[in-house]
């Protein structure tokens, strides 16, 4: 029998639905997000809206539809007939005091929050449940070294089924990579779609420069921009924005580009065992993505909005991640070294004369001294999501 990893954020789900008639919850495919409600609300029916015959009921007869499904309810996949929106929003309005009447899972952005938002603004509570966290692994038992993480990544179905990271990706991109892009997108030259994504997978934390892409992959840059949308809303890739203050007149104003899943963005550039994660040209690059990856993770699974952005001027001065608050800015530099090093940290001085915001900084890297130099701290990667739940 699969093996069931809990979730942070079941007892958000579970207390968002005791306040809301309807809770949405988005993410990647295979993020976990079926197991994660059939084992959080277990008493409720079940409909998936991928089987075609269940889906063509639910279009042509929607009523129907939820005359036989009725709350309450889990529907996955949602996004998939975004017309029934409207007619749960009369269900849910008619029945005024009913909570936790739908639970609603989406895998696609495109449309779909724009739907949600139309439809059951005030009704329904918005979760995102991306790939296991290391913490969430660590509560498991499940713990590992800084290059099988990067290569066997954080899916669900590594750990639950016990499966090859490399036959997973390789399943994953040809089901659900390639499919749901050439669904939205309409991608006429397939070899050209997967030169782009196995460039990027090269280039994360790296600013986006689409018209160096294009040059690359012999595709219009409208054409790439489309796809990083598409990426981006199938929930595959994720753009961290820079910082919006103006506390430096020359600021670089493109976002970098992530993968969600870092274990797809390490099979995407040849990745097949742990053993080539440290000795290849990615590591910097691919540690840089599972940090700020669970940083983003820490937000989400408590139910918060991401407040994450980074920092780089034209003069060079920088900060990997900056972790948005009321009270302040808290600055990151992310290292995949082992080795402690005091130089790690020399940026954050600077960051706090440019802006008195910046508070004290954190410097992640692979190394198990945690200790703090000069008022910041050295934490060890696999602990980053002690940042977000500190009291």
């Amino acid at each position: 029998m699969p093996r069931y990893i809990r979730r942070r954020i079941e007892s958000v789900a579970l207390s968002l639905a005791k306040s809301f008639p309807v809770v949405t919850i988005l993410g990647p495919r295979q993020s976990g997000k079926t197991t994660l409600v059939q084992k959080v609300f277990p008493e409720y029916g079940y409909v998936n809206l991928e089987q075609p015959d269940i889906r063509l009921l639910a279009e042509r007869d929607p009523r129907a539809f939820l005359k036989r499904y009725a709350p309450p309810v889990i529907i996955d996949e949602i996004q998939r007939v975004p017309d029934l929106l409207s007619y749960i929003q009369v269900i849910v309005d008619e029945d005024r005091t009913g909570r936790g009447l739908f639970i609603l899972t989406g895998s696609q952005q495109i449309g779909l929050r724009a739907a949600v938002s139309q439809s059951l603004a005030g009704r329904t509570a918005l979760l995102r449940l991306l790939p296991l966290s290391i913490a969430e692994l660590k509560d498991a038992g499940i713990t590992m070294d800084r290059d099988e993480y990067l290569y066997r990544g954080f899916m669900p179905r590594l750990y639950e089924d016990e499966l090859s990271p490399s036959v997973l990706y390789a399943q994953y991109y040809q089901t659900y990579v390639e499919r749901d892009v050439r669904q939205v997108a309409n991608i006429r030259n397939i070899i050209a779609f997967e030169t782009f994504i196995r460039l990027l997978a090269g280039r994360v934390g790296q600013l986006v420069n689409v018209s160096d892409l294009a040059n690359s992959t012999g595709t219009s840059a409208s054409t790439l921009t489309e796809w990083l949308g598409v990426l981006e809303a199938s929930f595959i890739l994720f753009r961290l924005p820079p910082y919006f203050e103006n506390f430096g007149k020359r600021r670089i104003k493109s976002p970098k580009i992530f993968f969600t899943e870092p274990g797809l963005a390490a099979w995407l550039v040849g990745v097949n065992e742990s053993s080539q994660v440290g000795t290849g040209p990615y590591l910097g690059g691919l540690f840089e993505n599972m940090v700020v990856v669970e940083a983003l993770k820490a937000r989400f699974n408590a139910g918060a909005e991401s407040n994450l952005y980074f920092w780089r001027d034209n003069n060079g001065l920088e900060a990997d991640l900056l972790v948005s608050e009321h009270d302040g800015l808290t600055p990151m530099e992310i290292k995949a070294s082992m080795t402690f090093s005091a130089d790690f940290a020399k940026a954050f001085p600077k960051l706090r004369k440019a802006s008195d915001r910046i508070k004290a900084g954190f410097v992640v890297y692979a190394g198990d001294l945690e200790t703090e130099f000069k008022g910041d701290r050295f934490i060890n990667f696999a602990n980053i999501e002690t940042v977000f739940t500190a009291p």
